[in-house]
């Protein structure tokens, strides 16, 4: 498989999406504190002690080709708020996966989502040329389910005891995507979305 070609950064006007790097570790410690993320069963955000392995874990599979990681920089304060993942990427078949996204609370529900998601989902369609992107997550994850949904992004089912957690439950991951005929729609709506936040 080849290896994701990915610009150096991907910036917006508000966000700055850069190539993750083990020089974050120490700002994704600080961020992930915000809200204490990890005390939320259902997700897979890594405490602060944990965080040099789980970006070392990105980096081997971006080694691998399977996936391209980045940091989430608040362009106007200059900090680094969370961390966002092109994931699953499938050349033959001109598929990926946006996830293993999470932010500091002080980032949620600001348009930072919106705006990583618009510039991943443009890459992902005018520049990958992807036909699929999907967005998987908890059951059990309300808040990540009602955020993919607001981006444009629709059902396809749901993976019954898909995953084994490292608490040992199992999780059923929903299933969601939007696919290229889709997309003009869907950039239109988060545009305008980004806009109504901005106000």
């Amino acid at each position: 498989m080849d290896m994701i070609k990915v610009p150096e950064i991907l910036s917006g006007e508000h966000v700055v999406l850069e190539p993750l790097t083990l020089s974050h570790v120490a700002a994704l410690s600080v961020a992930v504190t915000d809200g204490e993320l990890w005390r939320l069963w259902f997700t897979s955000v890594p405490e602060p002690n944990e965080m040099k392995a789980y970006v070392a874990q990105a980096l081997d599979e971006q080694a691998k080709g399977k996936s391209f990681p980045f940091a989430v920089r608040d362009k106007h304060s200059g900090q680094i708020v969370g961390c966002t993942r092109i994931c699953n990427y499938e050349v033959e078949h001109c598929r990926l996966e946006i996830g293993y996204t999470w932010y500091a609370k002080r980032a949620q529900r600001t348009g930072i989502n919106t705006e990583t998601k618009l510039l991943l989902l443009t890459f992902a369609f005018e520049t990958l040329k992807a036909i699929a992107v999907e967005f998987r997550t908890h059951w059990h994850n309300q808040a990540s389910r009602q955020a993919i949904t607001r981006l444009g992004a629709k059902q396809d089912g749901v993976l019954r005891s898909h995953k084994i957690l490292k608490d040992g439950t199992i999780r059923d991951t929903v299933v969601f995507s939007i696919i290229e005929s889709e997309w003009p729609t869907v950039k239109q709506h988060l545009g305008f979305r980004l806009k109504q936040h901005l106000q």
